[in-house]
This record gives structure tokens, C-alpha cells and sequence, in this order.
């Protein structure tokens, strides 16, 4: 091998020291070399093809578990949203009767048991609310004066009233719950101006 532009190339004096080489055995040996860098970047194409197998497997298996644990929380959701419906109904009805006892309150009856019962159903209209605490649907806020908010009102109702804003709650016939981000019920409300 030359290292430098000066190096001159030396050949044995003596052709005995030359090895005789048989062609077969040269072509057989670069042969051999080839096959072997072909196999090694044989084996390091699989490598990077299994890799890239296994980091695709992963983030399918990945979105899987996103994807199946998002439609669990919908279906949990979905389902108290449902219950709740129909148990609101009830609620509405605890309302009325604790407006309908307040109303009759003093027409002669016994005041004490006018009292007691009237404590019952409000002690009942707590603990409903209490359970729809506890499974995270609360009362959307909505009183008088109230910005109208489509998503969370259902308008029935118009009324001219100089005391409210445009587009404010005028009166609540009915109330409205929501599940975290999830409307259960709209409010049914009367709107100004």
C-alpha cells in the first residue's frame, strides 16, 4: 500500500515467494464476503422492519386504549344521563308539593302537622339533590335576569319587560340539569324583550 506520493510499489525479487492463487478459490472467498455483507444487511433491514412493526403495534394499541376508554366514559355518561331523566320528574313533583303545602300553609288545617309535612318534602328535595350531586348533574343556574343561553334554556316564551336587559330570563318554568359538559335537560324559560 502507497502512504505517500514518494512510495514506490516493491515486487519481491524472488517469484518463488509469490503465492500462486486459484481464480475458483479467489471467486469462491469474494463470494463468500458478499453473501456475508448481503446477510448482515439482510438481518439489519428485518431489524428495522420488526422495529418499526413493534412501534406501530404500540401506538395502535395505544389508541385502542384511548379510543375504548373515551366510548366507556360516554356510555357511563350516557346512562345517568337517561336515569336522570326520568328521575327528575320526580324531583319536579317534590317541588310542586312543597309549593302547593307553602301555599296552603294557615287555611285552618293543624299548622304543626302543615309544618312537619312540609319539612319532610323539603328534607326529601334534599336528599334527591344530594344524589344528584354525588353523580356530578347539578342545576343549571337560571333566575330571573339570567342571559338566555340556547345551549342551556329552551324558550317557550317571550315577554316585554322594561325591568330586563334584552335576551334575559324573565320567569323559570322549569328547571334545567347538566352532567358536566352534558345537557340532561334544557331550563324551560320565558325570555324579555
Amino acid at each position: 500500500m502507497l502512504d505517500d506520493e514518494n512510495d514506490v510499489l516493491e515486487f519481491p525479487e524472488d517469484t518463488d515467494e509469490i503465492e500462486e492463487l486459484d481464480p475458483e478459490e479467489v471467486f469462491e472467498e469474494v463470494d463468500a464476503e458478499e453473501k456475508a455483507d448481503d446477510k448482515a444487511s439482510d438481518d439489519a433491514a428485518k431489524i428495522r422492519e420488526l422495529e418499526d412493526r413493534y412501534v406501530r403495534l404500540f401506538a395502535e394499541y395505544d389508541n385502542f386504549r384511548k379510543r375504548t376508554t373515551k366510548e366507556k366514559e360516554d356510555l357511563y355518561a350516557s346512562a345517568v344521563v337517561e336515569v336522570t331523566k326520568q328521575w327528575l320528574s320526580v324531583l319536579d313533583n317534590i317541588d310542586r308539593a312543597i309549593d302547593a303545602a307553602k301555599a296552603q300553609q294557615g287555611d285552618g288545617i293543624d299548622e304543626e302537622a302543615e309544618d312537619k309535612m312540609l319539612q319532610g318534602l323539603e328534607l326529601i328535595k334534599k336528599q334527591a339533590q344530594d344524589v344528584l350531586a354525588k353523580i356530578d348533574v347539578t342545576e343549571i343556574e337560571c333566575e330571573r335576569g339570567t342571559k338566555f343561553d340556547p345551549n342551556l334554556h329552551e324558550a317557550v316564551m317571550h315577554t316585554e319587560d322594561d325591568s330586563l336587559g334584552e335576551n334575559e330570563i324573565a320567569q323559570v318554568f322549569q328547571k334545567g340539569f347538566i352532567l358536566k359538559d352534558r345537557v340532561v335537560r334544557h331550563a324551560v324559560v320565558q325570555v324579555a324583550n
